[in-house]
């Protein structure tokens, strides 16, 4: 199957935005279905603080940034990893959720984002502090997409190793981690995190980011969107600009690196029991 990761630089319009990611799927070559897209975090509204997210906060039912997605997924026919818009909790701030579609734009699965970002960065932004309008999620999610079993993350996500082996014991074949990292912790950390992951789970790792200066320089996003093996090869990235990389897998990789080196087998400790 090819998988599409598209590296965008969202603002505050969310009219823009969507017509970026669509200016994009337009250059798409026809899979009749087999293709996975995956958008970054925050796709359609990014930038500046994070309370803004609260003025397009809408319930599930009611969200037109849910319905402008699930449209797109069918009118181009793609298995559309949507990134994560905001949609409102039942406390008054919002859930960072990720909602995957199929190709005729039914939704598969959903995702709130786990780990909160509530941490000192020496950038311009300096602080950021997530929990002030986000809740967090409480379930990993394991989608099983027509393409193969789909574990969902997002962003700070990716820094918590017994998330993501959760997910493969929950059946994860391949994870898609849609992000914002900033400029300064991407650059530390952002290469060496999504390949550790997907060593650790034999899983293929999708990261596909936010990149560049945002909102007139507001904040600054690192880029470098990857696709990462399950043996931990950087298979494509793109460190800079927007845009697509796409790659063409095969999970038979997967089960073949897991007979030959079966570690969650030889594994003596138990990741947390989190609701599936």
């Amino acid at each position: 199957m090819q998988v599409s990761l598209l590296q965008c630089q969202s603002s505050r319009s969310v009219a823009d935005n969507i017509a970026f990611i669509e200016s994009q799927l337009k250059q798409l070559n026809s899979t009749d279905g087999a293709q996975m897209v995956v958008l970054p975090e925050c796709c359609l509204l990014f930038g500046g603080q994070e309370s803004q997210q609260l003025q397009y906060a809408t319930r599930a039912e009611d969200s037109k940034l849910k319905q402008a997605l699930a449209e797109l997924a069918a009118q181009y026919q793609v298995v559309l990893v949507a990134g994560s818009i905001p949609i409102l909790a039942a406390d008054g701030r919002v859930y960072n959720r990720c909602y995957v579609f199929d190709h005729d734009g039914s939704e598969l699965g959903q995702y709130d984002k786990l780990h909160l970002f509530d941490v000192e960065v020496s950038d311009g932004t300096k602080q950021y502090r997530e929990s002030d309008a986000f809740c967090p999620g409480d379930r990993i999610v394991v989608v099983d997409t027509p393409l193969g079993k789909l574990g969902l993350a997002i962003c700070y996500d990716i820094r918590f190793s017994d998330l993501f082996r959760a997910l493969r014991e929950a059946g994860a074949e391949m994870i898609a981690v849609p992000a914002a990292f900033t400029k300064v912790t991407g650059e530390a950390h952002w290469q060496v995190l999504l390949q550790a992951r997907a060593i650790e789970t034999q899983c293929f790792v999708f990261g596909a980011a936010q990149w560049g200066a945002h909102n007139g320089g507001s904040r600054e996003t690192w880029g470098q969107s990857m696709i990462v093996s399950p043996w931990g090869e950087i298979i494509a990235q793109k460190p800079q600009g927007t845009g697509w990389l796409q790659a063409d897998i095969d999970l038979q990789s997967v089960h073949s690196i897991r007979a030959k080196m079966p570690v969650m087998g030889h594994n003596r400790f138990i990741a947390p029991q989190l609701k599936v």
